[in-house]
């Protein structure tokens, strides 16, 4: 650990002991800006394995502060690992640039990833279940932390596990750095361990929230598909129920009623569970949806009067 990094206090033997990751917390000699190549640097592993860096945002951003004249530096460490400026990286790329101007910092792969965590909280494009999957990649660090500080206040008498008490201090680190409270730590653990890939990338990108999750991981990977598909479709239906119902002026319809209903009947017909009927909780009106393939199929056109 560096020298110059400032730690925080130890509550306890077996407390988890941190760096700041503040670079003011750096003394001005272990930190330094240099040029590098955006072929020298490189994702932190635990992004790569995630294979999320909220980078969209911050592309747009770095887009916006192409014609400052003083360009955003990259923040790193001495082996090329990013900690800040993702989507400046990724517009010099796109932009074809040779060069790119960093501050290097001395963190091991551990602190680094303290210092994106903490630094990257409040971004968008971060979400919860984005930030406690990469604290967990810290798990093992603050474990062994935890045994260090025993042994050194003399109570770790060979034991090969933690006791709850520090298995707890950890959960809090890492819950600490995620920025989320204790309880989703666990939840977000049952998730990687228990869900389909669906639910993870839903998570991931943040169509879906962790304790609506958690449920449909008890049930079977095939029905866990089917709830989520079901979720996101509701989802996009009530979008497009809110614009349609949310416009100030109301638009006189230019389909025939009777020959929707018709329509509707004889598709249902052919292809059973093709026209799908939902309770529209607090909605004053009834909306009827029209998809593409009803308005362009051979069997409807005939028979829907369209303006």
């Amino acid at each position: 650990m560096s020298a110059g990094l400032d730690l925080a206090s130890i509550r306890s033997p077996g407390a988890v002991e941190v760096i700041s990751t503040v670079p003011a917390a750096l003394s001005r000699s272990e930190w330094r800006p240099v040029v590098r190549s955006p072929e020298q640097l490189r994702l932190h592993p635990a992004m790569k394995e995630l294979g999320r860096t909220g980078v969209i945002d911050e592309l747009n951003d770095a887009a916006r502060l192409k014609g400052h004249s003083v360009p955003e530096q990259v923040l790193i460490t001495t082996n090329g690992t990013i900690l800040a400026g993702f989507g400046h990286l990724r517009l010099a790329m796109l932009e074809g640039w040779h060069e790119i101007n960093c501050i290097e910092y001395p963190f091991s792969e551990d602190q680094a990833l303290q210092f994106i965590l903490t630094h990257h909280q409040t971004r968008r494009g971060w979400n919860d279940f984005v930030r406690i999957c990469l604290a967990l990649k810290l798990e093992p660090y603050f474990q062994q932390r935890a045994r260090d500080n025993m042994r050194a206040g003399g109570k770790y008498k060979g034991l090969a596990n933690l006791p709850e008490a520090q298995h707890i201090d950890v959960r809090e680190e890492i819950a600490r750095f995620a920025g989320v409270g204790d309880r989703n730590i666990s939840n977000v653990k049952t998730i990687l361990q228990t869900a389909h890939p669906r639910l993870i990338e839903a998570l991931t990108d943040g169509r879906l929230r962790i304790n609506r999750a958690v449920p449909w991981c008890k049930l079977p990977k095939a029905q866990q598909v089917e709830q989520v598909t079901n979720y996101l479709w509701e989802r996009a239906t009530d979008k497009v129920i809110s614009q349609s119902i949310g416009r100030p002026k109301k638009e006189k319809s230019n389909l025939d009623f009777c020959a929707v209903l018709d329509a509707l009947q004889q598709q249902e017909g052919r292809q059973p569970g093709s026209v799908i009927v939902r309770d529209g909780g607090r909605l004053q009106h009834t909306i009827i949806l029209i998809g593409q393939n009803l308005l362009t199929g051979p069997h409807s056109q005939g028979r829907l009067k369209l303006a």
